[in-house]
């Protein structure tokens, strides 16, 4: 069995910048995680390796500048067997459309894979849309919101959903996508071995050429969608400062009450 699982680094939450020029997110000289989310992927991929009788391997695959590497390191140092980056100036400012079709692509030149595993979401976008747009760019099923996996056999999974007031049961055939949310696992922790072996572990590059993709259909220029304006809330300091220190409690409140009603929140 052939296993792929999805990972992103993402800006630390504190330092997530924007180009106001491009409507993109800056990913150069940041602090840089593993997307939390698929840290949850990663450990339910070797969960199946674990409990599988066969013999089971899981590539890990991230798309991103060239730091992006270090993601790949972190999940083979937890027990990922190899990794790849998709790597290139063809690829940057994709949106999520872009991005899913470069994953397909890559997905479909690594592959087959029988089961390729994605967190719910990224930290840095919040869309939740790569995950599902590469398994319909594939043609294959969709699990989404994956809170449990049974394997029933190297051709067939139960899946547990979580939905809205408890939990769909679905049966699906292989090969198929899983999009996890966080309560599915408890990511453990690389070990010394791992990080030893992840850091020997060679990471190669797939460029566009790689992965026989359209360079149409690749980076800021094949985005169908763009940020075309930001802005940034503004903080004031104008208004009125009250304290019974100077002011008697009862005349506060009054004045409280009257400013918000002039608000019209009372």
């Amino acid at each position: 069995m052939k296993l792929l699982v999805f990972v992103k680094q993402v800006p630390a939450t504190e330092h997530v910048k924007m180009d106001d020029n491009t409507g993109t997110m800056i990913r150069t000289d940041v602090d840089a995680i593993v997307n939390p989310l698929d840290l949850h992927a990663i450990e339910e991929a070797l969960r199946v390796k674990e409990q599988a009788t066969g013999e089971v391997d899981i590539t890990v695959a991230s798309m991103g500048p060239p730091n992006a590497a270090d993601a790949v390191r972190e999940a083979i140092a937890m027990g990922c067997d190899n990794g790849v980056l998709i790597s290139g100036r063809e690829f940057a400012g994709s949106d999520t459309w872009a991005t899913a079709y470069t994953l397909a692509g890559a997905a479909r030149a690594l592959g087959p894979f029988d089961l390729i595993f994605c967190g719910e979401r990224a930290t840095d976008g919040e869309t939740g849309q790569v995950g599902p747009m590469v398994g319909a760019m594939m043609q294959i099923p969709i699990l989404t919101y994956v809170s449990r996996i049974e394997l029933q056999d190297a051709d067939t999974l139960f899946a547990h959903r979580a939905i809205e007031g408890g939990h769909e049961v679905v049966r699906c055939p292989l090969p198929a996508l899983a999009s996890v949310v966080k309560e599915i696992n408890e990511p453990r922790l690389p070990t010394l071995a791992g990080k030893i072996r992840a850091r020997h572990t060679e990471i190669p590059v797939l460029a566009a050429e790689a992965i026989e993709a359209d360079p149409t259909c690749l980076g800021l220029n094949g985005s169908p969608t763009r940020v075309v304006k930001i802005l940034y809330p503004k903080l004031t300091r104008s208004g009125e400062v009250l304290s019974t220190e100077t002011t008697a409690l009862e005349d506060c409140v009054d004045r409280l009450i009257a400013f918000l009603r002039s608000a019209q929140v009372l």
